[in-house]
């Protein structure tokens, strides 16, 4: 964010228009510091991404849901911590669910988890009752001995240490379809399953595809958002079916946090 390139990009035009959303958790020189030598305005496309989000955390229609994946707890407990406060159902899924049906006392298997994270899981389900917020986990799973076997329908209590959790099961997808039937909002980031695979993508098509199908009916608003939920989205063959998919990461996930952008309090500072 150094002054004197800032400066220097500055003199390239007349007028500087940040239509990159996916770089406003940046303090970089092209994204901050250049607003105070130009005129300088959000574009089209950043406006979109912030008013959806900003309808989301603060005015969607209720009842609000949000299908939660990904690997860390510790890079989702900011949303989730906020998300619990504004969000009626939490649906939690993919590698992110193994840290919580671990700490309800079943096996995992060779499943990915983190560890030392009991305290962080014991506190969303507490703030989880006190905000009267909803959360589903998965209860039964598709596992298999390496990425590239077949798929084998379990139990939470049928996983043995041998055992990879690499999509949700039948039942667990029955009960997302009725959290998504009763919201009238509903987010999604992150994957249920390692969709790159053929044997372990049932999970991502079937969500995505229900989604489309409500947001078509219009009963439904549907927002989502991060690489990978992208990615799922474009393999099922569902982008034209939501309503707002974002194409942004990181400045999606930390503005879902409610934490102020850099870029995008460079742009309101300079108006």
């Amino acid at each position: 964010n150094e002054i004197n390139f800032a400066k220097e990009l500055s003199k390239a035009g007349d007028i500087y228009v940040n239509e990159a959303f996916s770089c406003c958790h940046r303090s970089h020189a092209s994204v901050c510091e250049i607003t105070k030598h130009i005129d300088s305005y959000a574009g089209k496309l950043l406006s979109e991404e912030v008013n959806v989000i900003n309808m989301l955390t603060n005015k969607a229609e209720k009842p609000v849901s949000c299908i939660i994946g990904g690997s860390k707890i510790s890079t989702k407990i900011g949303i989730l911590t906020n998300l619990i406060k504004k969000i009626d159902n939490i649906v939690i899924v993919g590698a992110l669910a193994n840290n919580f049906i671990k700490h309800r006392g079943y096996s995992i298997g060779k499943s990915i988890f983190e560890e030392n994270k009991d305290n962080l899981i014991t506190d969303i389900i507490k703030q989880s009752e006190i905000n009267n917020c909803n959360l589903v986990f998965p209860v039964d799973v598709i596992v298999s001995k390496n990425h590239s076997s077949k798929g084998q329908l379990k139990n939470l209590n049928k996983i043995d240490n041998t055992d990879l959790i690499l999509d949700i099961g039948e039942k667990t997808i029955e009960n997302i379809y009725k959290i998504i039937d009763v919201s009238k909002t509903i987010l999604w980031n992150g994957p249920p399953g390692y969709f790159e695979a053929k044997n372990f993508s049932a999970g991502s098509i079937k969500i995505a595809k229900k989604i489309t199908e409500n947001t078509k009916n219009k009963s439904l608003i549907s927002i989502a958002g991060g690489g990978d939920t992208a990615a799922a989205i474009k393999m099922s063959g569902c982008t034209e079916g939501f309503t707002y998919i974002s194409t942004a990461g990181g400045a999606f996930l930390e503005l879902l946090e409610g934490k102020a952008l850099p870029g995008i309090k460079a742009l309101e500072t300079n108006e």
